[in-house]
C-alpha cells in the first residue's frame, strides 16, 4: 500500500456519499433491520449485550457487501444482512467478533478505573445538564479518553470483517493487517472522521437553530445521526478498496446458508 495523503480522506467521504446516494433506501432499511435485532439480542438477560457485540463484525460486513453491490449497479436487498450469517464465513467472523468483545472488556475496565463509579451509575440511569455540572475535570477527561479509545478500537478493527471474508485471511491476520492499514493512513482517516463530524455537527446546530428544542428537532437529529451512520460505512467502504482493492466476486459456496 502507498503512503496516502491527507486529502484522501476528504476523497473517501464524497465517494462514500456518491455510493450512499445511489440506493438510500435499500441502505437504510439494512441499518433499521440491524439495529432491530441488535436490540432483540441485547435484551437477553446478561448474554444479550455480550452476543450483541460478537456480533457486530457480522452486521458490519452485511455494510460493506452492500456497498459493493451499489458500486457494481446492483439492488440491495434485505437478504444482504444475512451474508455475514452463512457458511463458512461465520465462523470466522464470530471469531472476529471475540476479538471485539475482548477489546470491549479491556475498555470497560480502563473506564471503572478511570472514572468514578457513581458518575457511570448517573450516565446509566440518565444524567440532566444540571447534576453533569457536578463531575469533576478528572472524571470528565477520564471519559473523554475512553471514549477516544473505544472510537480508535472501532476505527482498527473496521477492515478485519471484510479482510476474513473476500480475502479469506484467518483472524489474526486480518486484524494485524486492519489495524496497520488504518495505521498508516492515519492522516487519510483523521481527516475523514474531522470531516465527517464537522458537517455532521454543523447539520445538527443548523436544524437546533431552526426548530429549536421542540420533538420535531429531536426527531431530525436522530435521522441525520442514522444518514451519516451510513455515510460513515460507504466512506470505509471506499478506504478499504483503495487500501486492499475492488473485493472479487465470491465463490458460490460462500453465499449459501
Amino acid at each position: 500500500m502507498s503512503q496516502l495523503t491527507a486529502s484522501t480522506g476528504w476523497a473517501w467521504l464524497k465517494q462514500g456519499a456518491g455510493l450512499f446516494r445511489k440506493q438510500p433506501a435499500g441502505l437504510t432499511t439494512l441499518l433499521f433491520a440491524d439495529i432491530l435485532i441488535s436490540v432483540l439480542v441485547g435484551v437477553i438477560p446478561f448474554i444479550g449485550p455480550m452476543v450483541a457485540i460478537v456480533l457486530v463484525p457480522c452486521f458490519s460486513l452485511a455494510f460493506m457487501q452492500a456497498c459493493m453491490l451499489i458500486e457494481q449497479d446492483k439492488r440491495v436487498t434485505p437478504d444482504i444482512l444475512l451474508t455475514g450469517f452463512r457458511q463458512p464465513a461465520v465462523k470466522t467472523l464470530l471469531k472476529v467478533g471475540l476479538v471485539y468483545l475482548g477489546v470491549f472488556f479491556v475498555l470497560a475496565m480502563i473506564m471503572r478505573f478511570a472514572v468514578d463509579p457513581d458518575i457511570l451509575k448517573q450516565a446509566e440511569s440518565g444524567t440532566n445538564a444540571a447534576e453533569l455540572q457536578h463531575v469533576s475535570g478528572s472524571d470528565m477527561l477520564g471519559l473523554l479518553v475512553v471514549f477516544l479509545l473505544q472510537a480508535l478500537a472501532v476505527l482498527t478493527l473496521a477492515f478485519t470483517a471484510p479482510l476474513t471474508y473476500w480475502q479469506n485471511m484467518p483472524t489474526g491476520k486480518a486484524v494485524f493487517y486492519s489495524f496497520f492499514a488504518v495505521l498508516r493512513a492515519g492522516r487519510a482517516f483523521c481527516v475523514l472522521l474531522m470531516s465527517w463530524f464537522a458537517i455532521l455537527f454543523g447539520l445538527c446546530i443548523v436544524i437546533a437553530f431552526v426548530l429549536g428544542q421542540s420533538g420535531v428537532a429531536r426527531i431530525v437529529i436522530m435521522w441525520v445521526f442514522f444518514l451519516f451512520f451510513l455515510l460513515l460505512q460507504c466512506a470505509l467502504y471506499a478506504a478499504y478498496r483503495q487500501i486492499f482493492g475492488t473485493p472479487a466476486p465470491l465463490p458460490v459456496s460462500l453465499t449459501k446458508l
